[in-house]
């Protein structure tokens, strides 16, 4: 598929969905299946109003979000129907994009769920939206780092198509679990997504400062879907009080900060697309051209530090089961944290022990298998030392951002 920028998404599904019914305490893809002529009608208004990416209705259509609702073994049957729907309705006047959305799931410390079980719960509903024949993927409303990686790579293991990621985070750039959006884009980047942004959380007001940060590292397309403004609260009901004139009059100032790709999350309509689609028309995109040389996320995701080729790896500590001690002890002024792993034991203390990593991550591995186990399992971007080869290394680099 061919990307012409600027490109414009669809609006809210969610809200526009209660406008027509849907309560929002049962499942909204059930919902949706058993109303379809209602996404139709919404999608259909977005393509008419310029929306050239539509979501198909996918959102909560994984393997948690469904078997919460009582829903058993329907992955692949929901998602290829809901897709079909989406196609009907665009009629190939849009791209229909297969929606991907957080599980709710989380790794220690915060919950007991697996990487590896998220992948395969990720895998699941990419493969039914591939077989669905979506034209590519986003990956939406992500909350956790863990979760955003978890589904790029499940979505790359089925599919060549883009791949575009958003996170949700607060005005001061920080994700529900305290990572920097700024770091979570170097980490993204690095796998290779095809775009990266914001969506959901806070209107375009609030978006364009952390937007600004991006640009400064960005090398792929930004995203703003914000809201439309900030939810409250009136007599019960919850109000957007952001119209499409305001909406729109900070879309100068994203395509300054590097957006190249705009739409709107909870509380816009077929309207703020509209005004969306006569604003960016001739507008002046800033192409991605990072200010900033390579920055590498700490371990912990809070914070990003400059990528100097001269630092030296330093204290070398054994991935072994006195690796919390060890770390605990790690002298101050380390520029980096260099773990060596030697076997696959190891690998659940690197897993047990990462939140504790303030700093960039070097791995030391003289096995290409066991290093990619390591990557697999590191929540972040690592850095590698050692005597692996180009050709060993260069795979690791595309799936997982590994610099060595």
């Amino acid at each position: 598929m061919e990307l012409i920028f600027p490109l414009i998404l669809d609006g809210a599904t969610g809200t526009q969905l209660q406008k027509r019914g849907f309560t929002g305490g049962e499942c909204a893809e059930l919902w949706t299946l058993e109303h379809p002529e209602v996404i139709q009608e919404i999608q259909r208004n977005y393509v008419e109003a310029g929306s050239k990416v539509v979501y198909a209705p996918t959102f909560g259509a994984n393997r948690t979000k469904l078997e919460a609702h009582g829903i058993f073994n329907q992955v692949a049957d929901f998602n290829k129907r809901l897709v079909a729907l989406s196609k009907e309705a665009v009629d190939g006047r849009a791209y229909v994009a297969g929606d991907i959305a957080p599980t709710g799931l989380f790794l220690y410390p915060l919950g007991d769920t697996t990487f590896d079980e998220l992948v395969d719960i990720y895998t699941e509903q990419a493969q039914a939206l591939e077989e669905a024949g979506v034209d590519l993927f986003v990956i939406e409303t992500m909350m956790t780092v863990a979760e955003a990686r978890a589904a790029v790579l499940a979505v790359r293991s089925v599919s060549k198509k883009p791949v575009f990621v958003s996170f949700t985070c607060d005005e001061q750039g920080k994700t529900l679990t305290g990572s920097d959006i700024a770091a979570v884009l170097q980490i993204m980047q690095g796998m290779e997504v095809d775009a990266f942004g914001m969506n959901c959380s806070v209107g375009p007001d609030g978006m364009v400062r952390q937007l600004k940060r991006l640009h400064e590292i960005a090398r792929v397309p930004l995203i703003a879907k914000p809201n439309a403004g900030v939810p409250e609260v009136h007599d019960g009901e919850t109000v957007y009080n952001c119209p499409p004139e305001a909406f729109t009059a900070w879309v100068d100032a994203m395509a300054e900060a590097g957006v190249m790709i705009f739409g709107g999350c909870c509380g816009t309509t077929e309207e703020h697309v509209a005004a969306l689609k006569e604003k960016t028309a001739g507008v002046k995109l800033a192409h991605p051209t990072p200010k900033q040389s390579e920055l590498l996320p700490a371990a912990t995701e809070k914070a990003l530090f400059f990528l100097d080729p001269a630092v030296a790896v330093g204290t070398v500590i054994p991935c072994d089961e006195n690796l919390e001690e060890a770390l605990e002890d790690l002298p101050e002024d380390e520029p980096l944290v260099t773990l060596s792993v030697r076997s696959p034991d190891e690998l659940d203390n690197l897993a047990y022990c990462q939140n504790m990593i303030a700093k960039p991550l070097c791995l030391r591995c003289e096995d290409a298998a066991l290093l990619e186990q390591g990557l697999r399992l590191y929540q972040g971007r690592a850095l590698y030392d050692g005597p692996l080869t180009e050709e060993q290394l260069a795979p690791l680099a595309r799936r997982y951002g590994l610099i060595y």
